[in-house]
């Protein structure tokens, strides 16, 4: 039995969410379904980096499970690819030691949020990009986003469904660059939290908007307090761009 690391990408605009649910169509339950065939049959499980919300998207997740099949990384590519629905992809397959773990393993994860503006909204963008009518500081959201970097518990910054108790997370690089009419904001830490990128990005809307001061950064963070932080931003805006393991494996 030998094990293989995937990585994936999918428009989660169709799926109820990455993982498998008793309702919806589910990411993992194409994955599964697609190994089943090629196992004449046999249930194969997948484990991924972390779970994704309905709606969100993946450039990069990362999946571990073991087979049977003595395939190349280029032959698993191929057989898996003519099976997936259009909106999956595996990009990249390698064999693993036994002890790789796609989830415990990780030891930190990109994710991009994409924001466009303008008075009318995109209908070709709506599952791809969030969209905001009104103009933005950025300026005064960069400075509120230097207050986040670092090693912090970010209580305030996650979902009350969050179900780990230990709430602290280190942020190693919080950017946000322009490109156009688009926002791009780029989040690297050692791990996040139940909601916590798209709630870290509703408050930088808020500071940016001016609703928000950004002396108030610090004072959310400490509160512990979700009722202090801003909404959380919609689902489709945002994307695991890539998950870092050691050694690059």
């Amino acid at each position: 039995m030998q094990r293989y690391k995937a990585t994936v990408s999918y428009d989660g605009s169709g799926f109820t969410g990455y993982q498998i649910q008793p309702k919806g169509r589910t990411v993992q339950g194409e994955i599964e379904q697609v190994l089943r065939k090629l196992h004449k049959g046999q249930a194969v499980g997948v484990t991924a980096s972390g779970r994704t919300d309905s709606g969100v998207h993946a450039r990069g997740q990362v999946i571990h499970f073991d087979s049977p099949l003595k395939l190349s990384g280029d032959q698993w590519i191929k057989a898996c690819n003519s099976l997936l629905p259009d909106d999956i992809s595996f990009s990249k397959v390698e064999e693993a030691g036994s002890n790789f773990h796609a989830r415990f393993d990780a030891v930190q994860k990109k994710y991009k949020y994409f924001l466009y503006g303008g008075p009318i909204r995109d209908p070709f963008r709506r599952h791809f990009a969030a969209h905001i009518r009104g103009s933005l500081d950025v300026k005064s959201m960069r400075r509120a986003a230097d207050c986040l970097k670092g090693t912090h518990d970010f209580s305030s910054f996650c979902s009350a469904k969050t179900e780990t108790d230990n709430k602290v997370r280190t942020l190693f690089e919080l950017e946000i660059e322009e490109q156009g009419r688009e926002l791009v904001l780029t989040f690297v830490g050692d791990g996040f939290l139940y909601n916590m990128v798209r709630i870290i990005v509703g408050t930088l809307l808020d500071v940016g908007s001016g609703k928000l001061d950004i002396d108030a950064i610090p004072d959310i963070l400490s509160a512990k307090d979700r009722t202090m932080a801003g909404k959380t931003a919609p689902a489709e805006g945002l994307y695991l761009w890539e998950v870092f393991y050691e050694n690059g494996k």
